[in-house]
Formats: C-alpha cells, sequence, structure tokens
C-alpha cells in the first residue's frame, strides 16, 4: 500500500473494472514482467521440476510507484489463480522491517488458517507452507527488506505466484530477475499532472507541463505532490511552481524537494499538524490520533486530514471508520520536517498526548461491554462525548478495525526502552479491552505480542516486578494453548523474578501456577507439593478464600493420583475454609467434589449425604447449572445403589431446572451440557 502515486484515486485495482483505465504507462515493464511468468525456469530447463514458487521482482525508489505497479499486475493476473490474492507489507513506514513471524501470521489469518498463539517463526512458516501446499495463490510482498524475509514466506508450490516490491535485488534468492522502474514516460507524468490538478492549467500551457513533469523526473509522487499544489491554488500557472520548485534549495531527492515546498505553503497550523503525523504508529491515522497529536478538536483534524488527502499527502483507507494512511515515501521525510522545525519536548509532548488519547479510547471500549454495572456507566457517562462509544458492536468494529495501529501503538509506546506509568496503562487497556470483546482464546495471539513487548522492555532495564507480570501472562497463554511444558518453564523463571522483586503477590500465583502445570502434566505428587508451598504462603498472610481454593487443589492432585484419604481431608478443609469466608457458590461446588471423592473411595451413603448437601448450598447460591448436575450425580447414586424411583425423580427436577435455563427450542443442547458439567466441575475453577 506504499508508493501508490502513479494510482492517486487508491483505486482498488484489484476490483475496479476501470482501474485499467486508470493505470499510466509502465507498458513495457508490466509486459516484461507478464511474460516473466510464463518464462521457463532454471530448474524446468534441467529438467527438474521448480521446487517453490516463482518469484517477479518489482524494484524501485519510493515514490516510484513501484507497488502501483505490482497491484496493476496483480489485477491483470489475478483470474489464474482461484484461490486469492494475499497481502503482506514487510516494511513500516518508519523504516523498521517486520518480523518474519508477524507477517506470516497475517498470511495465516488472511487464509484462516490455524496458527498457534505464540508459535515461533520456524513454525509459523512451516504452517504457512502447508495451508499454500495445495492452494493456487498470488502472493502480494510489499516493501521487502531483503531477501532473508521473502524466502522464508515463499510457498513450497511451484502453482503459486509472488509478486515482491523492494527497493533494490534481493541477492539470494535464485532465478529472480528485476523490473527496475525509472521515471514515468512524460506523456503519462503529464497525464498523471492533469489528474491531480485539472486539465485546464495544462492544457493551457503544455510545454511548462512538460518542463515539470521533467523537474520531477518522472517521480509519481512528485507528480501528485505538484498536482495538489495546483489544485489548491487554482490561480497559478504551472510555470510558477516549476519555477518555485527551481528555487527549492538543501538537495535531497525531488521528492522531498517537492514536499518541502508544499510543506511551507500550507498555514502553519496545517504544516505542523502535517508534520506531527510522522508519529502515528505504522503511518496510520485517524481523526482521534491526528486531533490528539495536533492539540485541536475532533472536527477540525478530520478537516485537515481531507485537505491532505486533496494535496496528495495522504491516503484515504478504505475502511467503515474515517482512517488514512502516511505514504511510505513520505514518512522519512516528514519526520526528517518535524526534526527541523519543533523541538524534541514539542514531539514527545505530542506523542504522549497520541498515546493518552489511546489509553481513554480503549478504556471506553472496554467499559462500554460492562453493562451491568453502575460504575463503569458512571465512569462512561464522566468521559468527553467524543470518545464515548454508541454501542458495544460500535466498540468492538473500531477495536478490529484499529488493530493494527493499536498493536503499533503498543510497540511506539515502549521503543525507546522504557516501560513508563503510560505504556504500562496502553498495555494493560489493550489486553483488558481485547479480552473484553473477543476473549482471551481468540485474542491470544496479540496477548502474546503484548506480554512479550514488556517482557523485552522488563529484562533490557532489569525490572523484576514487570518481568514476573510479564512471565506469568505468557505462561498463561501457553497454559491455554496446550504448550504446558513451556508454560512450567516461565512459571519457574516468573517465581525467580517474583523472589527478586521480593513480590508477594507474583510469588503466590507463581507457585500455584508450577503447581497447576505439573497437575496438567500428569506429575500429582509434584503438584501437590507445590501447591502445598503456596498454600503455606496464603495461610501465614491470612488470604482466606485463596487458602480455601487451594486446599481443593492439592485435594484435586490427591484424587487423581488414587489417594482419597488425602484428597478428603483436603476437599473438607475447603469447605470450611469457603464456609468461613461465606463464599456460598463456591463452597457448593467444594461440597460437590467432595461427594465425588467419597463415591471414588466407596462410601456411597456419605456421598448421597454431602451431595444433598451440596444441593442445598447451589440451590442458595441460585446456581441452577450446578443444582442440575447435581441431580443428575444423586440420579445416577441411586440407579447404582438399586432405587430407579428415586433416580428417576432426581433425573426430572434436573432436566425440568435444565429446561427452564435452556434456550427455546434447544433444551437437549443444554441437557447434554449440564450432564457434562457433573463430571468435570471442579472447586478450583
Amino acid at each position: 500500500m506504499t508508493d501508490q502515486a502513479v494510482d492517486p484515486g487508491r483505486v482498488r485495482l484489484s476490483q475496479d473494472t476501470a482501474a485499467e483505465d486508470r493505470f499510466l504507462g509502465r507498458a513495457r515493464e508490466l509486459k516484461e514482467l507478464c511474460a516473466d511468468i510464463e518464462r521457463a525456469g532454471l530448474d524446468t530447463l534441467s529438467g527438474r521440476k521448480a521446487p517453490r514458487a516463482r518469484v517477479l521482482l518489482v524494484a524501485g525508489r519510493p515514490g516510484s510507484g513501484r507497488t502501483a505497479l505490482a497491484e496493476e499486475l496483480v489485477r491483470r493476473v489475478a483470474d489464474r489463480y482461484p484461490d486469492g490474492v494475499l497481502r503482506a507489507r514487510l516494511t513500516e513506514p518508519d523504516g523498521t522491517r517486520v518480523p518474519v513471524e508477524r507477517a506470516a501470521r497475517e498470511l495465516l489469518d488472511a487464509l484462516e488458517a490455524p496458527a498457534p498463539a505464540g508459535a515461533p517463526e520456524d513454525e509459523l512458516t512451516e504452517a504457512l507452507r502447508t495451508a499454500l501446499a495445495d492452494r493456487r495463490v498470488l502472493l502480494l510482498l510489499d516493501d521487502a527488506a531483503d531477501a532473508e524475509q521473502v524466502d522464508a514466506l515463499l510457498p513450497d508450490n511451484p502453482d503459486c505466484l509472488a509478486v515482491t516490491v523492494s527497493s533494490g535485488p534481493l541477492t539470494g534468492i535464485a532465478d529472480v530477475r528485476p523490473c527496475t522502474l525509472g521515471g514515468l514516460d512524460t506523456k503519462s507524468a503529464v497525464e498523471l499532472l492533469s489528474r491531480a490538478a485539472g486539465p485546464v492549467r495544462i492544457t493551457v500551457d503544455p510545454r511548462a507541463a512538460e518542463g515539470l513533469a521533467e523537474q520531477c523526473e518522472g517521480e509519481p509522487a512528485a507528480l501528485v505532490l505538484a498536482g495538489g499544489w495546483l489544485a489548491a491554488r487554482p490561480k497559478a500557472a504551472v510555470a510558477d511552481l516549476a519555477k518555485q520548485l527551481h528555487a527549492q534549495t538543501g538537495g535531497g531527492t525531488v521528492i522531498g524537494r517537492t514536499l518541502r515546498l508544499v510543506h511551507a505553503s500550507l498555514p502553519a497550523p496545517a504544516a505542523r499538524t502535517l508534520r506531527l503525523l510522522s508519529l502515528a504508529p505504522a503511518g496510520l491515522v485517524d481523526p482521534h490520533t491526528a486531533s490528539a497529536l495536533a492539540g485541536c478538536s475532533v472536527d477540525a483534524a478530520r478537516a485537515a486530514l481531507d485537505g491532505f488527502v486533496a494535496h496528495g499527502l495522504l491516503h484515504a483507507v478504505a475502511s467503515p471508520l474515517p482512517q488514512y494512511e502516511v505514504p511510505g515515501c513520505l514518512h522519512p521525510l516528514l519526520r526528517d520536517l518535524a526534526e527541523t522545525h519543533d523541538r524534541p519536548a514539542e514531539l514527545e509532548l505530542a506523542r504522549a498526548r497520541m498515546l493518552e488519547r489511546t489509553v481513554r479510547l480503549l478504556q471506553s471500549c472496554r467499559v462500554i461491554t460492562e453493562t451491568d454495572s453502575p460504575q463503569a456507566r458512571e465512569r462512561l457517562l464522566g468521559m468527553p462525548r467524543s470518545l464515548r462509544f454508541p454501542s458495544p458492536r460500535a466498540a468492538a468494529d473500531w477495536l478490529r478495525l484499529s488493530r493494527p495501529a493499536l498493536l503499533a501503538s503498543a510497540r511506539l509506546a515502549v521503543a525507546d526502552g522504557e516501560l513508563d506509568t503510560l505504556a504500562r496503562r496502553l498495555m494493560s487497556q489493550l489486553v483488558r479491552a481485547m479480552v473484553a470483546h473477543v476473549g482471551t482464546r481468540a485474542a491470544a495471539s496479540d496477548l502474546y505480542v503484548l506480554h512479550g513487548l514488556v517482557l523485552d522492555v522488563a529484562e533490557r532495564r532489569r525490572l523484576p516486578r514487570e518481568r514476573a507480570a510479564a512471565l506469568l501472562n505468557l505462561g498463561d497463554l501457553d497454559a491455554r494453548t496446550g504448550r504446558t511444558a513451556d508454560a512450567l518453564v516461565r512459571y519457574r523463571a516468573a517465581l525467580d523474578a517474583g523472589r527478586a522483586a521480593r513480590d508477594p503477590y507474583a510469588i503466590g500465583r507463581a507457585t500455584e501456577s508450577v503447581g497447576g502445570a505439573h497437575l496438567e502434566l500428569g506429575d500429582y505428587d509434584r503438584a501437590a507439593d507445590w501447591f502445598g508451598r503456596a498454600l503455606t504462603e496464603r495461610l501465614a498472610r491470612g488470604e482466606r478464600a485463596d487458602a480455601a481454593r487451594l486446599y481443593g487443589r492439592i485435594g484435586a492432585a490427591h484424587t487423581y493420583a488414587g489417594r482419597y484419604g488425602e484428597a478428603l481431608r483436603n476437599w473438607r478443609a475447603a469447605v470450611a475454609g469457603y464456609r468461613k469466608d461465606g463464599d456460598v457458590a463456591a463452597q457448593a461446588r467444594a461440597l460437590s467434589e467432595l461427594a465425588r471423592v467419597q463415591e471414588y473411595a466407596g462410601r456411597p451413603e456419605e456421598s448421597l449425604r454431602t451431595c444433598r448437601e451440596a444441593v442445598e448450598w447451589a440451590g442458595r447460591a441460585e446456581d441452577t447449572r450446578l443444582q442440575a448436575a447435581l441431580h443428575l450425580r444423586l440420579a445416577d447414586s441411586f440407579e447404582r445403589l438399586g432405587d430407579p424411583a428415586s433416580a428417576a425423580l432426581h433425573r426430572g427436577t434436573a432436566e425440568c431446572m435444565l429446561d427452564e435455563e435452556a434456550p427455546e427450542g434447544d433444551p437437549e443442547l443444554e441437557r447434554g451440557a449440564s450432564a457434562c458439567e457433573i463430571r468435570s466441575t471442579s472447586a478450583e475453577d
């Protein structure tokens, strides 16, 4: 999506039927690229089948229209690839190389192919190659930084095609001939200028237009900027612009000289806003971002952004939300202008305002999901109207559509290697908003990235408390995604960090999590031992609720190991702890588990009495599903004891409860779910 200056209308070339009429010049390059698709490769000439996808390379300077040419090529040949077109951008607008694992994950997401959260680069690229093994796909890799980046993403499938855009040759990828771009021919350059500025002045003075096109060296980005300058000044002649451009000093590229001219001609507030857009994360801007950067109203910011689009300084992104993109060829130039015209303290303040606005939007996005909380409603009403979302659906849509910019904001917040208060708040609110709207499992990949950023900073800055928190969060994600052994390693490291920080919360949670990992791995003795250590710490601090939960976890470990005597003692302690703490619902669940262990231990009469007591406490807790599950358990117990009448009574009671709870038309689904719950409900959940 960078450098599409040849297509100033930002037409989706792969979808718009009029795209061919809008595309200018490059006929020879397109012909060569199309012919290169059919060219016999070195493997074919040697009698071997090509092992990988053919790679076409469009090479050129930023602003040369290289991406537009690649998009036009994709549009022309897309019908040969019935499984679609995949796009990935491999360099950030600020020149940062996109990690291969991030690009691979984005491509897998586009394919709707499974990609394990937190998986390393080699696992993700292998998953990508597997997903493309039996597909005929066209892959557009834009702004590639180096050959290694491209090579890692190439499908091992000769039926696929990879169109790659880069600044130069990709040495290291075999059998690739670059299509190197220079400036547009004079006719196409003048036509592009005419489209941007309007045809009248170009027609009136064609020689001046040709001279201006020559001054711009046929560079599409420079021509669009020049056309935007003329469009904003209906009374200015083409020759006037040519003189001013000729008078520009300071050297640099023609795009840089043209941008400096456009920037100097803007009103001071607009010029400052334009410069500050270089701070926008990943070059993605919306009215709120621009408003915070410039310190103006949201409406004024949107008007300024629309004006920049008209000048060719921004691209409007096709999105339900007002979103814009700083062209990659302009981003470093705007950054240089900002460093020249603005003091470092002013830039830092603008960055802080932008991140603070993002924090408040994320808070609003999360709070609107807490519909049952009076405190949440009060916080929401206390926010400015411009920061509120009209509905949870609108907030979820904003979060989804803003995801790339939000993740880039998180990277920006810790880019200086610090973890200040603002960065902590941003990370916290982003994590909480994602969990609130899509859930931990669905957001696991992004959560890995966020907690990984915190961990990197904590390790560089030697912050043991933050390191412990990040390791615990990453360990939890590993555990939820089935990588229990990896989770155990992280939990142990978190325990060490917690001890170094003398953080009792981190120590307690890490100790318990180590026990949970051992339990999941089937090492019940170690699990009980670690839960016991955690219990000792909780009891020493008088944390009764946590102690009761840990008694239950120790009881579960002993149950799995078949040590029912130890299990019964711990479950009774859990019941007593919940009773003292007044947690009726947890007491009912603990009694349910106690009854289960009594049944395993061959004490059916005790199990029946405990189960009836659990039903009573579940009723007090208004936990209908648990009540129904217990009634089903009682029914099974009475059937085993040869009392079918009592069994039928309890089963009927359970069915009535489930009928009241189940969605209309789907009682069997709920009945089956609760029947499973009788086997899986445990006090530690």
